[in-house]
């Protein structure tokens, strides 16, 4: 199987890179159009800032790439955030995979830090991606979150409920980091794998 992870503008490759290792693959970082769109599953994570990661993505022609794909594609992070139709950060147009807009969290009180860093359960769980994985704790470092819709798989709460995880077509998504998310997260690449 030729696993595919998009190379940009965006941190944490690399963790995703041996998460995939552990599990037995032998991925490619690649921005390669061609290489991208021949591969069996297409990973697209990263940590970072959305209008700069998306003037890379545009600048090198991978949001169209990202688009086309036909293919199981799993975005983590602010790669969910990047599928989405538009952020708050940066007044920023995405990809618009999922037809939603990611907003910053607002405190409330003093109590409820941005970032949210941390560990923190799965609800609403409904997908193969996820499946036996009701209630899980997983692994989330975000200031931004993408709101409760149609495609939303899995939900989480901080500050009030979020879309944890998406679906859409041959497009998976997780806010949470699941490379760093201990054997739930494993199972989850697995399961993403597998699929």
């Amino acid at each position: 199987m030729q696993v595919a992870v998009v190379k940009y503008n965006a941190g944490n490759i690399y963790s995703v890179m041996n998460a995939l290792r552990r599990l037995g693959v032998e991925p490619m970082l690649t921005d390669d159009a061609k290489l991208l769109r021949e591969a069996d599953r297409v990973l697209f994570p990263g940590q970072g800032e959305a209008s700069g990661a998306m003037t890379y993505l545009h600048e090198r022609g991978l949001d169209e790439v990202i688009r086309s794909l036909s293919q199981p594609v799993l975005g983590i992070c602010i790669g969910q955030q990047l599928l989405c139709k538009h952020s708050e950060e940066g007044d920023t147009d995405c990809l618009g995979i999922f037809n939603v807009d990611v907003k910053r969290f607002s405190p409330t009180s003093h109590k409820e830090k941005v970032p949210c860093m941390g560990w923190n359960n799965l609800y609403n769980t409904s997908t193969p991606l996820l499946k036996g994985l009701e209630q899980q704790y997983v692994y989330f470092v975000h200031s931004f979150y993408v709101p409760l819709c149609q495609e939303t798989i899995a939900t989480a709460d901080y500050i009030q409920p979020y879309s944890a995880a998406l679906h859409k077509d041959n497009f998976y998504a997780t806010q949470f980091h699941p490379e760093k998310s201990g054997s739930v997260g494993e199972l989850i690449i697995r399961n993403f794998l597998e699929l």
